[in-house]
């Protein structure tokens, strides 16, 4: 089964849950902004993926942060960071069966997801 995390009304979300319905692939979507987000569960995806690749710092509430919390960021930084604001966090997240995919690349999704 199929777990996508993510926030409703981001767009590349809308694109990855268009892909995976196109596809017929199965899924349960998790709302960050009904569900909160796990900080359990984002440690243990930034110690698959990397916290720098699931810290979205090209998004608005990164910016908007001041320069101490900017500063000098590690994995238990990035993580409260990502858990106190999910919107931090990069969407979409795709748990599957073989780990985890974090935002969407179709190429990426169609050789993990459509095997």
């Amino acid at each position: 089964m199929i777990e996508m995390y993510g926030i409703p009304n981001c767009d590349t979300v809308k694109k990855a849950r268009k892909w995976l319905d196109a596809n017929g692939a199965e899924y349960t979507f998790h709302d960050y902004k009904k569900e909160g987000a796990d900080a359990a569960k984002l440690n243990a995806w930034a110690e698959a993926a990397g916290w720098e690749v699931l810290l979205n710092k090209r998004g608005t509430t990164f910016r908007k942060l001041d320069d101490a919390d900017k500063a000098d960021i590690d994995q238990a930084k990035a993580v409260s960071l990502m858990a106190a604001n999910p919107s931090m966090i990069k969407r979409p997240v795709i748990e599957h069966d073989g780990g985890i995919l974090v935002g969407f690349k179709e190429d990426e999704w169609s050789a993990t997801l459509l095997r």
